[in-house]
């Protein structure tokens, strides 16, 4: 590209190509958040840790995903594991300093969420998921 063109400029004539999302993909996209909770519960550390930083990724990505299903489901995985780690948290400033204890609460997180979450993922497995397509963008014209 040389110096002396001028910048490509996008054309406000052009219509927006709705891409289509498949609902394969759709569908596999609402297992993330499930699939991260049934293995930050069965390797807690370092997993859970880092489970709770990818989680919010996992979950501003899927919320607004184009098809809806796939926001609704992963709002419901968000739920149950931010509920469940927030009481854990919360149990646990108060608990005492032993290995036990925290075994325990492991296990109770856990008993709570993988079953949880594996019913879930048999939910979306039995959803029907339909192909969806984006929206165009809204226009940014100044009046």
């Amino acid at each position: 590209m040389s110096h002396d063109e001028p910048a490509q400029t996008p054309d406000s004539n052009d219509e927006h190509i709705p891409t289509r999302i498949s609902g394969k993909s759709a569908r596999r996209a609402a297992t993330w958040f499930n699939w991260g909770n049934i293995v930050a519960m069965i390797v807690p550390l370092p997993l859970a840790i880092f489970w709770t930083g990818l989680s919010m990724l996992v979950y501003a990505l899927n919320k607004h995903h184009p098809n809806p299903k796939v926001g609704h489901y992963t709002q419901w995985a968000a739920y149950r594991f931010y509920g469940v780690a927030g009481t854990a948290m919360v149990v646990a400033v108060f608990a005492p300093p032993s290995l036990t204890f925290y075994l325990v609460l492991w296990a109770i997180a856990a008993v709570i969420l993988i079953p949880w979450s594996l019913y879930d993922l048999y939910r979306i497995k039995q959803d029907t998921w339909e192909d969806s397509f984006t929206e165009p963008p809204e226009s940014f014209e100044d009046n």
